[in-house]
């Protein structure tokens, strides 16, 4: 099991390189606010779990591991950040927490976010409960009728319709 920060090292080795081709100790320190002593430190760490080839002066390149690992949490990354801004927390901020969250998660709730946001991205117009969502967010009313909403009971848990 990985540590958050080496998941952290690991993700940001990975945009680096696609970015650039390669990923140098000061590119991995700045996209982390670490001092490149720390970069180097956990370069290392990786390096001896073989997730990283760390070369002193050739910079750090993924294992095939490494960049499935690192893959996994881009992934997880990006699940999550599009969730939140579904729910509109601005752009900045759901990068910003996305990156805390990524690795608190249960692979179940991180594929049932996926599936959330794969079904909302695919709609073939913008879902009108996504609207109601922002008139609330913005009002604190629903914009339904009192009237117009009724529980219905199926399953395991209750469903609401309009």
């Amino acid at each position: 099991m990985l540590t958050r920060k080496a998941e952290d090292y690991l993700e940001a080795i990975l945009n680096i390189s696609e970015q650039k081709g390669y990923a140098r100790i000061r590119d991995i320190a700045r996209a982390l606010s670490v001092t490149p002593a720390s970069a180097v430190e956990m370069a290392k760490k990786l390096d001896d779990k073989s997730l990283v080839i760390y070369r002193k002066y050739d910079g750090v390149t993924l294992t095939p591991k490494g960049k499935e690992i690192a893959e996994i949490v881009r992934d997880r990354h990006e699940i999550i950040r599009a969730f939140l801004e579904i729910i509109n927390v601005p752009k900045e901020t759901a990068d910003k927490d996305a990156c805390i969250i990524e690795h608190e998660l249960e692979a179940k709730t991180i594929e049932q976010i996926k599936n959330l946001v794969r079904f909302v991205q695919s709609a073939p117009d913008y879902p009108q409960w996504l609207k109601h969502f922002e008139i609330f967010c913005a009002t604190g009313v629903h914009s339904c009728k009192p009237g117009e909403r009724r529980r219905e009971k199926k399953g395991k848990g209750l469903r609401f319709s309009h």
